[in-house]
């Protein structure tokens, strides 16, 4: 089958309407998804030397006004105190998901620089390791994971959502000197590669008796990679923030793939305990933003080529690496296999937002990054109101990859509370569940984001959450928008109920 093809999926019309079946699996997980960095931080009581991971690149990249003040890194300016205080706030938090949202699950986050502030190269073992852990963040993570378990959550844990210690990346010093500076992030490959699986490890062993589901990466590709080290924009920017470095950015998209495996194998020798009791200690996978491609003028063999190309290059490149073990160290479509990456991926975590329409070009845009670059990246357009693109991501990825698969991310932006996101949700859910008919093995839907967070450059700009919260409100008040109700619905139904498809019809 042709890269394209998934495309051109079309679903059926029958058992569509009022007679279609929408009732989810028996132990599909209706969940929502947070992120350490965008939630834990701007606690209403705690101290912010407490409440704040200061220990990151990320919290070097939103405070070092140098950074902050560079009109071309596109940063808010807002400050970690205006953050929604998760890591205060949790416990009533959990509450809401069991008793308003009815939820089963949630994806989360470990702060890698929160548990290890401090170095740990030379430091090997778990008892070595808990020595130098922060006293304050084991005590933080395993009250949140006992929290979780006692609200009878199944917890989803990202070990790695986009950020990194300082004592692994410089996110000012090498944006600033790029060459010269020391502690390169993703580019450093034996380093991280030792440091990232260790702290896996040490994270299976020591919390894996309340985890069993495990994703290594979050986004690896397109939100670290892409906004790293080749171009910034308005919409993502991320540390260091470096232009055009195309051979360090093709060094970290082979050391993440890398990465993968190695975390992987980490978690699995060191989490022997079977939390939940459905006889594995620990599955392991990435999540991964799918893009549903289309070509600008279908008719015209420029654009098809230019849409084949983006869609290897998004969504076939680096998943093919993590899933089937071909890693194509130079983009240019001819992987090498590797017998040490094959057979370490037990789920693939599926983030669905847009379609991605793309223009050809007559040759690649930038060679130096791929010569299947044969559309203008900068001028991608990318439709947000097109629910369908999550059923034709999960039937590519059924087609391609064949692994079971949740939904790690999806949702929309709602900021007056008009129902965009309650329409989100069900139209979503209602492709989703037509994938399941078709084949696809989709065991659960977390819905982005449980409140307003901090999201990234963007600071608290977004209205994102199924519940509002007001960067200038101390008290961090959360405020449910119509989606916490209509997600709550579906969840206590085990599927979507007639009505609410009638209101929402899936398009």
């Amino acid at each position: 089958m042709g890269r394209l093809a998934w495309v051109l999926v079309v679903v059926g019309s029958a058992g569509c309407g009022s007679a279609e079946d929408l009732t989810l699996p028996k132990t599909f997980l209706y969940g929502s998804a947070i992120a350490g960095f965008q939630v834990e931080m701007g606690c209403p009581t705690i101290s912010a030397a407490e409440c704040e991971d200061r220990s990151s690149d990320w919290y070097t990249y939103i405070t070092r006004p140098e950074l902050v003040q560079d009109p071309m890194l596109f940063i808010a300016g807002d400050p970690p105190s205006s953050g929604p205080g998760f890591f205060e706030l949790y416990p009533q938090d959990l509450d809401r998901v069991t008793n308003e949202l009815h939820g089963n699950a949630l994806r989360l986050s470990i702060e890698w620089s929160r548990l290890f502030p401090t170095a740990t190269d030379g430091i090997e073992g778990h008892a070595a390791l808990l020595q130098v852990a922060s006293p304050a963040a084991l005590a933080y993570y395993h009250a949140l994971f006992d929290a979780i378990k006692a609200h009878g959550l199944q917890p989803l844990v990202t070990l790695n959502h986009y950020t990194l210690p300082i004592w692994i990346e410089d996110a000012y010093g090498c944006h600033v000197d790029f060459a010269n500076c020391t502690n390169r992030g993703w580019v450093d490959h034996d380093r991280i590669l030792h440091e990232i699986a260790k702290y896996a490890g040490f994270v299976g062993e020591e919390f894996g008796d309340r985890i069993d589901l495990y994703a290594t990466l979050n986004e690896p590709l397109t939100a670290v990679v892409l906004t790293a080290y080749l171009f910034q924009t308005a919409q993502r920017t991320n540390p260091p923030a470096v232009f055009l470095k195309t051979t360090e950015a093709k060094q970290a998209m082979a050391t993440m793939i890398e990465a993968h495996a190695r975390m992987y194998d980490a978690v699995k020798a060191a989490d022997t305990v079977d939390a939940d009791g459905d006889g594995t200690a620990a599955r392991v996978g990435i999540v991964y933003n799918l893009q549903a491609v289309a070509a600008a003028d279908p008719t015209d063999a420029q654009d098809q080529k230019g849409a084949e190309n983006l869609n290897y290059l998004e969504n076939e490149a680096f998943l093919d690496g993590v899933i089937k073990g071909d890693l194509d160290a130079n983009l240019d479509g001819n992987p090498t296999h590797r017998d040490d990456l094959t057979n370490r991926m037990d789920f693939l975590g599926v983030n669905y937002y847009a379609r991605t329409i793309a223009q050809g070009t007559p040759t690649s845009f930038f060679p130096d990054v791929s010569p299947l670059l044969t559309f203008n990246p900068i001028g991608l357009t990318y439709d947000y109101a097109y629910p369908k693109g999550i059923y034709e991501v999960l039937m590519f990825a059924k087609q391609r990859y064949g692994v079971p698969m949740y939904i790690s991310e999806t949702g929309a932006e709602d900021k007056t509370n008009s129902g965009v996101a309650a329409d989100w949700i069900v139209q979503t859910l209602t492709w989703v569940k037509r994938a399941i008919r078709d084949g696809a093995s989709v065991g659960g839907y977390f819905y982005w984001t449980l409140m307003d967070n901090y999201e990234w450059n963007h600071g608290m700009s977004f209205a994102l959450g199924l519940y509002a919260v007001d960067k200038n409100d101390p008290q961090k008040t959360r405020v449910p928008r119509t989606s916490v109700a209509t997600y709550a619905k579906i969840a206590t139904a085990g599927g979507i109920p007639p009505e609410l498809a009638a209101q929402h019809p899936a398009k």
